[in-house]
């Protein structure tokens, strides 16, 4: 990352109590290649899991922690380290959001944060079920409220023995530091956390379930994750988005409308009645092809031998929105193992969408299930574009960066 800043701006980086505080040194040294000085602070329960002088080597400047707070000096520290361009806080605990949120100013990063005037970034970190609580939604709402920022948390496997997988998770460093240097330019902080206010954006997600008797049914193993976090990063930019998912083991997320399905059927007429007013349809679900021909109303018994079945075709749900699609971004998805930038061209003006964006299911790390993901974007004029692979929060960012520059002028209506 190269430095584009003038006059090297300042981040406040508050590092606080939870396991992903091992990642700071990480984002610290992204901040720093992107051009920008760091002032860190740690808190108590951040010195569990990091230490200060990880955190000062990665930073190049000293660590402030409450100790330092209370030490002899001419100025007070948490006034002087609060004149920072930006703030971010990296791993934020349940506990830090509470004592922020309720104006407390009994540790450093307390104090430091009711002093800020900048633009203030919270990246949380924490298990599913405190993400989720009440009082820490309250907390994070108050907080959106008085004008913050938040990135994540997403969806992954957590350090905790027995904990498994949820939302919770810390977005990673590179994704972190990408957003708070995005914090430092005005015009591209309204870009980046605005320009989507005042849109609406339907996504679809996870796979379709295609019952061939009450008990068995055809599908896929989609997880439904990188159209979650297409839903989740439109959310956070300010989007009204209704996210029509399959059965998936994920979360309905917060601040925005879910509606469950399981039939490609049922995925038409909730996209549709949801697309009516949009301005961005993402269709990121993986649809079965086809559905049984006549469905038993009982479960079958086993035969022996060859068993037949008649299938019939679903509906073809990205062309029919192609059709009529007016003044919408359509962006579709498309899986091809080979000749797959002239496929997906093909099929982007086929079925009048904006873009495709390519899946490669055969390249290591990117198959269905997995937190990253490597995409071509590729137009219907066969221009073409190949991302690195990346989070897929990160690919749902670049995803919407691009839908929004063809929405034009509709955030002004």
């Amino acid at each position: 990352m190269s430095s584009s800043l003038p006059s090297a701006p300042t981040v406040l980086v508050i590092v606080s109590g939870s396991m992903a505080a091992v990642k700071a040194p990480s984002v610290l040294r992204r901040l720093r290649e992107g051009g920008a000085s760091m002032r860190v602070i740690a808190t108590r329960a951040a010195l569990q899991f990091i230490t200060p002088l990880s955190l000062a080597t990665a930073a190049e400047s000293p660590v402030a922690t409450d100790e330092t707070w209370f030490e002899p000096r001419p100025d007070a520290q948490h006034l002087s380290l609060a004149k920072a361009d930006a703030t971010v806080i990296v791993g934020a605990s349940a506990d830090l959001l509470a004592r922020a949120a309720a104006g407390q100013a009994g540790d450093l990063a307390s104090a430091t944060l009711l002093s800020v005037s900048g633009p203030v970034l919270w990246v949380p970190a924490m298990n599913e079920r405190m993400w989720n609580h009440p009082a820490v939604q309250a907390n994070v709402a108050t907080l959106r409220g008085w004008g913050h920022h938040f990135l994540g948390p997403e969806y992954g496997n957590f350090g905790t023995q027995g904990e498994g997988a949820g939302v919770g998770r810390m977005s990673e460093p590179e994704a972190i530091a990408a957003a708070a240097l995005a914090l430092l330019k005005p015009e591209e902080q309204d870009y980046r956390e605005q320009d989507y206010r005042g849109l609406k954006v339907v996504v679809s997600a996870g796979p379709t379930r295609e019952y061939l008797d009450p008990v068995r049914f055809i599908s896929n193993p989609s997880s439904g994750k990188m159209g979650f976090a297409v839903a989740e990063d439109a959310r956070d930019r300010g989007a009204d988005v209704t996210l029509v998912t399959g059965p998936v083991n994920l979360p309905d997320p917060n601040g925005l409308k879910t509606v469950r399905i399981e039939s490609a059927l049922e995925l038409r007429d909730a996209v549709l009645a949801a697309a009516t007013d949009a301005d961005v349809i993402v269709m990121t679900a993986a649809v079965a092809d086809y559905r049984a021909a006549q469905q038993s109303g009982e479960k079958q018994a086993k035969v022996a031998g060859d068993v037949t079945l008649h299938l019939t075709p679903n509906p073809d749900i990205l062309a029919e929105l192609g059709r009529n699609k007016g003044g919408r971004v359509l962006v579709g998805f498309a899986m091809e193992t080979h000749a797959g930038v002239e496929r997906a061209a093909a099929k982007a003006q086929r079925k009048n969408a904006d873009f495709i964006l390519l899946n490669y299911p055969t390249r290591e790390g990117t198959s269905f299930g997995g937190d990253d993901n490597q995409v071509t974007l590729v137009r219907a004029d066969g221009t073409y574009e190949d991302w690195p692979r990346t989070s897929k929060r990160e690919v749902a960012r670049k995803l919407l960066d691009e839908a929004r520059r063809l929405v034009g002028g509709l955030a002004s209506r």
